[in-house]
């Protein structure tokens, strides 16, 4: 057998570098094809009947979906760009009146019911993203990751959300005591959170979003889990 020369490893290291950069080059456009889609998706989701069911002056959203696939699939930084168009149609929400609860925020602090409906979202996608790669990391069945993304994100969502909720309207109560435009129910809701510390408002808010934050975790950890696995087969990330 022929021994290679210098200049036939020279051009086998060109070549293997060469296909390295392809294959980095092809990964960087797969993924960001990958979070054009999921940021569509979100937008659809955002303004259909799929991604926010109304229940009384909160809804139930399954909006963490795609958060939960960019955390899973791609990275931290593009599952907090998810999580930030997730508060976008949010906000667009609240703005437009088609959230009862954000909408009547918004009547009071455009400004601090922006930041409360994005915020909370992108930190949940970025969370989101740090919890799967530290425990792709040591999960060796890689099904741990999966599952426990799946139904952190959910949580995450309403942890946060629920939090800068009781953060916006102390500051507002505190700087503008005023209720005007508001309805009867929505300001009794406001003036019994106003009210509360912070450690009664934790019941107030449990019995405000108990069942719903329960139907969310139970749905998107069930379907979250079986579409990050499946993507992630598909895509050549897990081993079936």
């Amino acid at each position: 057998m022929k021994a290679m020369t210098a200049e036939d490893k020279k051009k086998a290291q060109k070549k293997s570098v060469t296909n390295s950069s392809r294959m980095r080059v092809n990964e960087r456009t797969r993924n960001l094809a990958i979070l054009g889609l999921l940021a569509a998706i979100t937008i659809i989701m955002g303004f259909t009947p799929i991604g926010y069911i109304p229940i009384g002056a909160l809804k139930v959203t399954f909006m963490t979906l795609p958060v939960i696939v960019a955390a899973a699939i791609l990275k931290p930084k593009d599952a907090a760009i998810v999580g930030g168009m997730f508060g976008l149609t949010s906000f667009i929400q609240a703005a437009t009146g088609m959230s009862l609860l954000t909408g009547a925020l918004f009547q009071l602090d455009p400004v601090l019911t922006f930041l409360l409906c994005v915020v909370p979202r992108i930190f949940e996608g970025l969370l989101g993203g740090l919890i799967f790669q530290g425990l792709n990391k040591i999960d060796k069945t890689k099904f741990v990751s999966y599952v426990v993304t799946s139904l952190s994100v959910p949580v995450l969502n309403t942890l946060l959300f629920m939090s800068a909720l009781y953060a916006e309207i102390k500051l507002i109560a505190a700087s503008s005591p005023s209720l005007n435009g508001l309805s009867e129910d929505m300001a009794g809701t406001f003036t019994g959170v106003a009210d509360k510390a912070a450690g009664d408002v934790i019941l107030f808010f449990g019995a405000m979003v108990g069942v719903q934050a329960v139907v969310e975790a139970v749905v998107c950890f069930a379907v979250g889990t079986a579409i990050t696995k499946a993507l992630a087969v598909a895509l050549g990330k897990k081993k079936k």
